[in-house]
């Protein structure tokens, strides 16, 4: 790199560098000099071939500072190094504020030049080296983890270790070996993961095992607790919401909040909102739900909503559970209109001991990016995806609201129903006009299906699901499967492939995060 790097050096004691100059020159770096900001400025304008620029705080005329402000008008990513005498703190915080590179404190070394330049000029570089050999390592030791067979907690911690590292190649574009590599190891994390839920979930929702904290228990373990403190308590609950999307989100909402704490629960299948939220709200399973309250619970064949009882569940469950009177309200923002009206609502929920809110809209955008082209294109893959979720939040009235309610006391336990994932493999399923239309998931007669891509159960009640019918049978989809119908199979074939999809098996729809935060 350094034969073709081009160092603009601005010092009206420029005589006295000729050591360094010289020093630059053998290490094969061109270097231009001026003596005051004007040439600077004049030079930088001119030539758009220097790489990097020296600048001394104290010449005659202009001063560094505002040479500086004038290089970043026209040069916003010139990489700028300010070199000064004076350690005085108002005038390195101007310069940091006008975004230089690096400073240095005279007098400089030589040395110290050349492991500046080598910071700025080979960051992305040094960086991706060093990323490519940590991940090199832990790759190993996730895939010996893989073989040795993991519990429901050391689950958690691969998926956490594979995201983390997603969101770290996320940050870097000439990655593409090792982003391959991570690809395949979560392709076959989820293949492990699968046969891991084939064997345990029947013993967990039947309590005939150690289990993870499941969707019915989720308010019960995580929530009503804090309904013993003292100040008020607001639950948010993004639908459809994946441990990734959280993590992109977090720093904008750690400007406000700290986190006090962050798990993890298990959704229980299928992974849809109709069975997942219905049973964190009624703290009960499906076929629980269907059984003691059955004006309450909708099949997936019925018309109407099969959501719309969620607060009449959460006051049951806080009859059964909660010894005190609890004021509480229920919000389900599903539209930009009520989502606008949550800023102005703060203030009022604070006077509530328990306010949940609803949050339908990241899983509007999930149907949006699968329904749009346009949509489709900003999305094209997770981390646009990733991107395009954070991009939602950083203008959003969610976000607002939550920088009003940081101004009080409150307690905010920010959690989702379940995940999604990008399917993009097709698997031919028959059933009659009753079967259900998801896409990651099937409940019907006489259901036919490749019994290598599913995880049946033709007995829903050992699994705690309810029956529609006497011979109904659930099926539910392994890894990026998707399912179609033999009809018109060429056509939902695309029209479904790379689209996000919830209802069956894999790390991104069942392992969700529960987060606790406190304003700062």
């Amino acid at each position: 790199m350094a034969d073709t790097v081009k160092i603009l050096w601005a010092d009206d004691e420029i005589d006295l560098l000729k050591p360094h100059l010289l020093f630059l020159e053998k290490k094969g770096y061109e270097v231009v000099t001026v003596t005051n900001g004007h040439d600077a400025i004049e030079e930088c304008r001119s030539d758009r071939a220097i790489d990097v620029v020296f600048l001394d705080e104290s010449m005659p005329g202009i001063t560094g500072i505002e040479t500086l402000e004038s290089i970043k008008e026209s040069a916003p990513l010139l990489p700028v190094v300010m070199i000064t005498k004076n350690e005085e703190e108002g005038i390195m915080e101007q310069a940091l504020a006008s975004k230089i590179a690096d400073y240095l404190i005279k007098p400089v070394k030589p040395n110290q030049i050349l492991l500046t330049l080598k910071k700025i000029l080979e960051r992305n570089r040094i960086e991706e080296e060093g990323i490519r050999s940590r991940y090199l390592q832990d790759y190993r030791n996730i895939s010996m983890q893989l073989s040795e067979g993991l519990d429901f907690r050391e689950w958690v911690d691969v998926y956490r270790r594979i995201l983390s590292w997603e969101l770290e190649f996320d940050q870097h574009g000439e990655l593409e070996m090792v982003s391959d590599m991570l690809t395949n190891q979560k392709q076959e994390a989820n293949a492990a993961f699968f046969k891991f839920i084939s064997r345990h979930y029947k013993s967990w929702v039947q309590a005939e095992a150690e289990a993870p904290l499941l969707s019915p228990n989720l308010l019960r373990t995580k929530l009503l607790p804090l309904l013993a403190r003292e100040e008020p308590v607001v639950l948010l609950l993004l639908d459809n919401m994946r441990y990734d999307q959280w993590r992109v989100i977090e720093p904008l909402v750690s400007e406000h909040f700290r986190v006090e704490e962050e798990d993890f629960f298990y959704s229980i299948l299928p992974t849809t909102t109709q069975y997942s939220r219905n049973a964190i709200f009624a703290g009960l399973m499906p076929q629980e739900i269907q059984k003691k309250y059955p004006k309450w619970w909708r099949h997936d064949f019925e018309d109407g909503s099969k959501n719309q009882f969620e607060a009449e569940l959460l006051e049951e469950q806080l009859r059964r559970l909660v010894r005190k009177e609890v004021r509480f309200e229920y919000v389900k923002v599903t539209n930009s209109s009520q989502s606008g009206q949550l800023p102005a609502n703060a203030l009022n929920y604070l006077n509530n001991d328990l306010t949940v809110i609803v949050y339908n809209l990241l899983d509007i955008l999930s149907h949006l990016r699968n329904e749009s082209d346009m949509f489709k294109e900003l999305s094209r893959d997770d981390r646009a995806y990733r991107s395009l979720t954070r991009s939602w939040f950083e203008n959003s009235s969610l976000r607002e609201l939550l920088r009003n309610l940081a101004e009080r006391e409150v307690r905010i336990v920010l959690t989702t129903d379940h995940g999604t994932i990008r399917v993009n493999t097709p698997s031919k399923v028959v059933g009659d006009r009753e079967t259900t239309t998801n896409l990651r998931y099937k409940m019907g007669r006489n259901l036919r299906y490749e019994s290598n891509d599913v995880l049946a159960y033709r007995n829903p009640e050992e699994v705690l699901l309810p029956r529609a019918n006497v011979s109904s049978s659930f099926i539910f989809a392994k890894e990026d499967i998707y399912f179609l119908y033999p009809n018109n199979y060429g056509k939902y074939l695309h029209q479904y492939k790379d689209t996000f999809q919830h209802g069956g098996i894999s790390l991104e729809e069942m392992i969700c995060p529960v987060i606790q935060l406190l304003p700062r």
